[in-house]
């Protein structure tokens, strides 16, 4: 097709884009052979144009993954210019500042050639059990103690395998076939996103994606200007403490709103740790942008334009821009916290708008052990599963129970988990009474209960959240419920990143429940009864915090 496209065709092209790159990411999570890939949807798939710009994502994936690989293209095209990409070229690497944040995630990015002309760039990423590194992995203190490391290299060079990085890579994990195999479903995930790209330009008729990219990036870009405009102009504060070591941390932000977008500066947040919940910039612009979208410009495309408005800064050095080698494998349990933090912030500048706190933080069962009795080195598993805690309460609704927020991952099939490991979940339920009381009610926890089948001990490790610092309620709103981690013969052992639960015991995680918002005495009698009914709160909690009573 020559000369303009109308703009009826590239909103159509548009949504078409956002199918392509639906398909490539639903082919990574059905062929991985990680758990939380396959049944958690830990991923990201996206189509960039050949400047490396997104324009669409898909919807399955994560924030964390996807706004950071937002970036990731622009790395692998600053070491491999667009002119020295040949086709059938495949780029690999798990830099934690220039990926995801840690390097148990991989991101492959793939150039998409039409007549022997470069029109775009197909790209993905999802996390791999295991790349090596330091066991039990909360132990590490720096970077190269966490696996592998893989810079921006070339794992497919014009259609031909790089088998010696493949043998690298098998060689550097205690699950070979697993991650192995991940790293080929990515490779196919891309070559499914550049195939339907190329047939959708067939279809309409279009030799190049420019004239698509700035309508894309534009029509975005103006859009959430739009709705920035609408709030007032300003600079708000907040600062949450969050328990992720030995010593509360603290976070801290100043959010102002201008003409030109929103801008978030995190100065006075605490330096780096020698733990591992270290953030590099990349992931807290991640989950900075996405908890900015889901006040600010939610309903519009997540691309290049929509992000371009919403900008970052923090010290070099602090938790949330660590810098290299600075240990950041559980990144996740600070970074995850960046939407309350903006909340926080934009709360006193539009509190009808902004929920009460979340959990936030991803509780994940990690577990490791023989597969056999006695114990055989050669026989062991590794295996996890997700669980998540409670959103906070929203204006006129409660939060979700049970929900990975802002994550977005999804709590994986305890059936599969068993099935790989020789636990056993005798109880997998809602926590009563840990969704923060409110007239909107925070969503609530859950309670899990974990035994081994054989007579043998095996290791629960996390870097958890919300155990000392819950989330908090507002405007008369409770607090939600602290997580809690504990063995059946000792309830109250202290939070620790590490349990070894001996034969006989059993595990029992209770997770986090979110801040509930507004007076409960206000809360609908009817909810209220409904709550009762369900078994969300207790008969003491309807009487004494909700004033519910059943006679009146």
């Amino acid at each position: 097709m020559t000369g303009t496209v109308g703009l009826i065709d590239l909103q159509i092209m548009w949504n078409r884009l956002i199918a392509v790159v639906e398909e490539q990411a639903q082919s990574l999570q059905r062929t991985a052979f990680s758990t939380i890939v396959r049944e958690s949807g830990d991923l990201a798939a996206g189509v960039f144009d050949a400047q490396g710009r997104m324009l669409a994502r898909a919807v399955t994936g994560t924030p964390g993954h996807i706004n950071s690989m937002a970036l990731a293209v622009g790395h692998v095209l600053d070491r491999y210019p667009a002119d020295v990409m040949k086709p059938g070229d495949v780029f690999v690497h798990n830099d934690p500042w220039m990926g995801t944040g840690h390097t148990n995630d991989i991101s492959l990015t793939t150039p998409c050639f039409r007549d022997g002309r470069l029109i775009g760039i197909v790209a993905c990423n999802c996390h791999v059990f295991d790349i090596g590194g330091a066991v039990p992995f909360m132990d590490t203190t720096d970077v190269f103690m966490e696996g592998l490391y893989i810079p921006i290299l070339k794992i497919v060079d014009q259609g031909v395998v790089n088998e010696t990085l493949f043998e690298m890579i098998r060689a550097n994990t205690r699950e070979p076939v697993e991650t192995v195999g991940d790293v080929y479903s990515l490779v196919s995930c891309n070559d499914v996103g550049c195939e339907r790209l190329l047939e959708m330009m067939d279809e309409f008729a279009i030799d190049e994606l420019d004239q698509l990219a700035d309508y894309i990036i534009d029509t975005s870009r103006e859009a959430v200007l739009a709705e920035i405009r609408k709030l007032p102009r300003g600079t708000w504060h907040h600062s949450m403490l969050v328990d992720a070591a030995s010593e509360p941390i603290r976070l801290a932000a100043a959010l102002t709103v201008s003409d030109s977008g929103i801008h978030v500066d995190f100065t006075g947040s605490a330096e780096m740790v020698k733990y591992n919940v270290n953030v590099p910039l990349c992931y807290t612009h991640a989950y900075t942008s996405f908890g900015l979208g889901c006040i600010v410009s939610h309903g519009i495309p997540n691309n290049a334009g929509s992000l371009e408005p919403l900008t970052i800064s923090a010290p070099p050095g602090c938790i949330v821009n660590a810098l290299k080698p600075a240990a950041v494998f559980a990144r996740a349990t600070i970074g995850m916290m960046m939407p309350d933090l903006v909340f926080g912030c934009l709360r006193q500048a539009v509190p009808d708008r902004v929920p009460a706190e979340n959990t936030s933080v991803l509780w994940r069962i990690n577990a490791r052990g023989p597969r056999t009795s006695p114990a055989k080195i050669d026989q062991t598993y590794a295996v996890n599963v997700l669980t998540n805690g409670g959103m906070g309460a929203l204006p006129g609704r409660d939060g979700l129970s049970a929900t990975g927020y802002p994550s977005g991952v999804r709590g994986g099939p305890i059936e599969i988990f068993e099935g790989m490991s020789t636990v056993i979940v005798w109880r997998k339920e809602l926590r009563p009474d840990s969704g923060g009381a409110g007239a909107t009610r925070g969503g609530l926890g859950q309670v899990i209960e974990v035994e081994n089948s054989i007579d043998q001990p095996f290791m629960y490790q996390a870097r958890l959240g919300r155990q000392t610092f819950p989330a908090r309620g507002y405007a008369g709103g409770h607090d939600g419920a602290l997580g809690r981690v504990g063995l059946r013969s000792n309830p109250d052992i202290p939070p620790l990143p590490r349990y070894d639960i001996v034969p006989g015991d059993r595990l029992i995680v209770m997770t986090p429940g979110g801040g509930g918002l507004g007076d409960p005495a206000q809360r609908l009698r009817s909810l209220v009864e409904a709550d009762l009914a369900e078994g969300r709160i207790s008969p003491e909690a309807a009487r004494d915090i909700y004033r519910f009573d059943p006679s009146a």
